[in-house]
């Protein structure tokens, strides 16, 4: 029975979380599914994040209704189902640049990758269920319990089986720069927690058994502690300093080149000119360096005089033109290996620098599980990729120490920058053409402002058909070109911060303390809470 001077706003929330607890069956299932597509509205490019006090408390209330263990890892893994399938509903794009060859991926990539990332939405809501019933407590108590195994899950998301850590909860606070400035202190992995945990700690107010000034001091601790790092984030981009490093000016190039065009036999030497075409346009003050995206070039370049003396012929003088282009290299038995790389030449078409991506993408850049998939990688174009050596600092001339980054490089923290030889800049290039317009453009250029808040860098990024942009060491976007635009930025590099970021020092270790911290209080709760002691009278 809900009191009768029950406040009408935590009425309703009482009469939500019955009505949630007492579903059984398929309507259980579907309700957990709703919940996690509705979550996905909080993350890039929609930023609606009151949504999530909607449904982590509705999660929260589903796997508090459940019997046994199985139960809830099947309702967390249907909320993970639902988020994932709508928030990454874009990856299919890539298979209709030639849907005649892959059709038979499409299920696998629209509903397999949704399948495969519900497990961890399932094993939070199992790793919940587990620890609550051996006495965790409710309330303000299974709040911090389900941040704990959300959190806990996340970071295991970014790091198994090569990892992805896409779309965190974290990211829908791109849209608020100030509470982004925390990533520089805690990292993606920390903000999503105390995300996680302010956005769950509602569903203690409509627990009958939870003290209600204890579930409301909670809560405002939490809104507060939002408060506080947004206002200590809002001092800090309030200071931030507009330094440019002298000397250097970029010019970025986007020639919003179509996907199914870029390989296209005949077409690819036209794409190459249209690229030239762009650097060559006048500039009120002079360019020193050139950048274009990943494999902007179609050929190899280290083995093609005519294709170096063509991008020498735009090259500045004294400068470099950087591009993306595929690499390859003898190997000992007089075979070939292939790379995905980023080359620069300058102005006598030398090549002075290359950097070979590490972190390749499973199934688009090289099967995994070769033995049993006899078919070849979406992007390999008939000859897989081979990994390079991981995150490296090149030094290039004229410019600062850069960290590369090619393609999806960019979405795993503390994992873009050369830890010994730090780069005073990341530089990121990518080709976005694969998903079209759709939502997965918009949350890679996202994910990549997080990475130049975490490590205290300016960040650019240059993109095929977009989004190509200059982000500062505080997340914010100097310069950008939109979605399918054809054009230029020209632009000076802002100058990396002297201090580091907290965050580039110590990575996941406070994060790894946060979580700590979240399954003491909820285990310790286990000998206060009404519930506990209810339990231990009736046994």
């Amino acid at each position: 029975m809900i009191p009768s001077d029950t406040p009408v706003g935590l009425a309703s929330a009482a009469r939500a979380r019955a009505a949630l607890m007492a579903l059984s069956g398929r309507r259980r299932w579907l309700a957990a599914m709703a919940l996690g597509g509705l979550a996905t509205f909080a993350l890039p490019p929609a930023y609606a994040l009151p949504v999530l006090l909607v449904a982590f408390p509705g999660l929260i209330w589903l796997l508090e209704g459940a019997a046994r263990g199985r139960s809830a890892f099947a309702i967390g893994w249907c909320f993970g189902f639902g988020h994932h399938l709508l928030g990454l509903y874009w990856i299919s794009a890539a298979l209709f640049t030639d849907i005649h060859q892959f059709w038979w991926a499409l299920p696998f990539s629209a509903v397999g990758l949704p399948v495969l990332l519900g497990l961890f939405a399932g094993v939070a809501g199992w790793l919940f269920h587990a620890l609550r019933v051996r006495g965790a407590g409710g309330g303000v108590a299974s709040a911090c319990l389900f941040a704990a195994a959300w959190g806990l899950m996340e970071w295991v998301r970014g790091h198994a089986f090569t990892g992805f850590p896409w779309n965190l909860i974290g990211y829908g606070w791109v849209g608020v720069l100030p509470v982004l400035q925390g990533v520089s202190l805690v990292g993606i992995y920390g903000l999503s927690l105390l995300t996680v945990l302010v956005a769950a700690l509602p569903a203690a107010l409509a627990d009958p058994l939870a003290r209600p000034r204890r579930a409301w001091g909670a809560l405002v601790v939490g809104l507060a502690a939002l408060a506080l790092l947004g206002g200590w984030g809002g001092w800090r981009l309030a200071t931030a300093s507009d330094a440019v490093v002298p000397g250097v000016r970029l010019r970025l190039v986007q020639a919003a080149i179509d996907q199914r065009l870029k390989w296209a036999e005949g077409q690819r030497e036209q794409n190459v000119r249209e690229n030239l075409e762009l650097s060559a346009l006048p500039a009120p003050e002079p360019v020193t360096h050139i950048l274009w995206p990943e494999t902007t070039v179609p050929f190899f370049i280290e083995r093609d005089a005519r294709v170096r003396q063509a991008l020498a012929s735009v090259t500045p003088s004294g400068g470099l033109l950087i591009t993306g282009a595929p690499r390859s290299e003898r190997t000992d038995d007089n075979g070939w290996r292939y790379f995905n790389s980023l080359v620069a030449v300058d102005g006598s078409g030398a090549v002075v620098g290359s950097y070979d991506k590490a972190h390749l993408v499973p199934f688009g850049e090289y099967m995994p599980l070769r033995r049993w998939i006899p078919v070849d990688a979406i992007a390999s174009n008939g000859a897989e990729f081979s990994p390079g050596p991981g995150p490296r600092t090149l030094t290039l001339p004229g410019l600062p120490p850069v960290s590369p980054l090619i393609c999806y490089e960019g979405i795993f923290p503390g994992a873009v920058a050369d830890p010994v030889e730090r780069p005073r800049w990341l530089l990121n290039l990518t080709n976005d053409a694969w998903y079209g317009h759709t939502a997965g453009p918009y949350q890679h250029f996202a994910i990549n402002q997080v990475r130049a808040v975490e490590e205290g860098m300016p960040l650019v990024r240059v993109a095929n058909t977009g989004i190509s942009g200059l982000v500062d060491a505080y997340g914010r976007v100097r310069q950008s070109l939109g979605l399918g635009e054809r054009g230029i930025i020209d632009t000076t590099l802002p100058k990396a911060p002297d201090e580091t970021t907290l965050y580039s020092r110590a990575g996941d270790v406070l994060f790894g303390f946060g979580l700590l911290a979240c399954f003491l209080v909820a285990i310790f709760s286990r000998s206060h809470s009404p519930r506990s002691r209810f339990n231990d009278l009736s046994s």
